[in-house]
């Protein structure tokens, strides 16, 4: 009968620490959903960039601080964590500015910053 009880305690205690464990965890960042959400949206700023319908304040506002805001911020950090090899902040920032300086000078786009 004790040996029974004390399985039980033991049991009960193993689960509460486990339960408390997941708890206190961090909630994990999902990468490649940030990926996707953010390679996706990078699509739509280039589709507008392109778009001879799209209002030049809308390109300026695109290509001076969304499109490098979402890159820096979203796309950068979940490419490398999804595909540490061939990317690094360096190679991505390096693209970046050579499809801004594309877009700058096709469209005759000049930023403040």
């Amino acid at each position: 009968m004790k040996l029974k009880i004390l399985l039980m305690m033991l049991c009960a205690a193993l689960l509460s620490a486990c339960t408390k464990q997941a708890e206190s965890e961090a909630p994990q960042v999902d990468y490649k959903t940030q990926f996707e959400e953010s390679d996706r949206k990078i699509g739509e700023f280039l589709d507008q960039l392109d778009s001879p319908k799209t209002p030049q304040e809308v390109k300026v506002k695109i290509l001076c601080h969304d499109y490098p805001d979402l890159y820096k911020k979203q796309y950068m950090p979940a490419l490398i964590k999804i595909s540490p090899k061939p990317y690094t902040e360096e190679k991505l920032l390096s693209d970046l500015k050579s499809a801004t300086d594309y877009y700058k000078g096709s469209l005759g786009i000049k930023c403040d910053n």
